[in-house]
């Protein structure tokens, strides 16, 4: 069966190198009045006429714009407990590495989770990727890290699998293997390269690896030793540069991470330096509104050539959000990104972290993620703070209802 989507203000997001730089970032490829075409969960012609078969299901989207679904490159949604308290903590004013310290923050989610079964933990995230999905967001990036013992990580990483096989959109796991420690970092390091790191690689081979380098976390040596390591079979990304400034940046680039993340404390020189080369800058603007208010000088990295990707960091301390709505809109007002920027950002950029080349445009043979939204302008989908944008999600073809 085909479905047609017509009178649509169609955001094919162009046909340019991947991932988006320079003026290709604010160019959304618009057909102010088109058809698409799927079939077969797939994207089978685009433009301002199409030909479709006779019995093809139609969408009339009455002029308002049809974009790619979102896709969200870093989130920790798989997680189980909550941490209301620790919340009430900080509106108190205590910072949050200093609940990090007394055992709170990631610790108190670490408890929760080796707590929860594997079936209970796939349970709430195919729970929440069923609200992502909703308010548009058909690819999702889920980490480990909750874990911080082999047993506890597999059990994670077989719960994301899990839940990803019931889920109509796309699931990427990540194994974030270096989030936090227990005991001495140095030992704790050690036995990640030494025991978890090859159960991780046995059973997720192609899984990207990830680490958390932060004061009170992951130092920048105990990450390059673990990226040594893992990067001689997975892809690697980084936290880096949340709260401070400690020089993971150019150890990133050299290694030829995949991405670097939060870039909220980065200096000039080091955002200049991620900007000019391969790796990709990953924002997190709701982390910045929910944690310090502080968010990353953008507008330079994206003036210096840098390629730049938007996502959720959706988790139980930092950012208790699954909007990608939300994270352009905060992107554009905190961020300096242009409205246009923020929809590059949140699918085709955002797509290239993840290494999927199938989707973030709107083309012939690409996977048929689409987002009808209320709006006959996009620029509203940044402008409106709050509510579901979304009129319509279609996930591989199929009309979520």
């Amino acid at each position: 069966m085909s479905l047609l989507i017509r009178n649509a203000r169609i955001l094919t997001l162009g046909s340019g190198t991947r991932p988006r730089r320079g003026k290709e970032l604010a160019d959304l490829g618009i057909i102010p009045t088109g058809e698409v075409l799927v079939t077969d969960g797939k994207i089978a012609a685009v433009g301002p006429k199409v030909e479709a078969p006779a019995d093809a299901e139609i969408i009339d989207a009455l002029g308002r714009v049809l974009m790619p679904g979102f896709v969200d490159c870093h989130t920790h949604v798989c997680w189980a407990g909550d941490r209301l308290d620790e919340w009430e903590m900080k509106l108190r004013g205590v910072p949050y590495l200093e609940i990090l310290k007394k055992g709170g923050g990631i610790h108190s989610t670490v408890k929760a989770v080796r707590e929860a079964t594997q079936k209970q933990l796939a349970a709430s995230l195919r729970e929440r990727l069923g609200t992502m999905l909703r308010e548009g967001t058909t690819t999702v990036e889920v980490k480990s890290g909750y874990g911080l013992n082999t047993e506890a990580e597999m059990k994670m990483l077989r719960a994301i699998r899990r839940a990803a096989a019931e889920w109509p959109g796309t699931v990427v796991p990540t194994a974030l293997l270096g989030h936090a420690f227990e005991g001495d970092l140095e030992e704790y390091a050690r036995m990640v390269v030494k025991d978890m790191l090859p159960e991780v690689s046995k059973e997720f081979p192609d899984i990207a690896v990830d680490a958390y380098c932060e004061q009170g976390a992951w130092s920048v040596d105990a990450c390059v030793k673990f990226f040594e390591k893992a990067r001689k079979h997975h892809p690697v990304r980084v936290h880096a540069d949340q709260f401070n400034s400690l020089g993971m940046i150019p150890e990133a680039v050299r290694m030829h991470a995949r991405s670097v993340d939060h870039l909220e404390a980065s200096t000039k020189k080091d955002l200049i330096a991620l900007a000019q080369s391969p790796t990709l800058g990953v924002i997190l603007p709701i982390t910045g509104l929910h944690t310090d208010q502080r968010f990353m000088r953008s507008r330079l990295f994206i003036e210096q050539g840098g390629a730049i990707a938007l996502a959720t960091n959706c988790n139980p301390g930092t950012s208790p959000s699954h909007s990608m709505p939300l994270a352009i809109a905060l992107a554009v007002r905190f961020c300096g990104l242009t409205p246009a920027e923020a929809i590059v950002a949140a699918t085709v950029n955002a797509a290239a972290v993840l290494n999927l080349g199938d989707r973030g445009t709107i083309a012939p043979g690409q996977r048929a993620d689409l987002v009808l939204l209320h709006h006959k302008d996009e620029r509203a989908l940044a402008y409106e703070l709050g509510g579901n944008p979304v009129a319509t999600a279609i996930c591989g073809g199929l009309i979520m209802r």
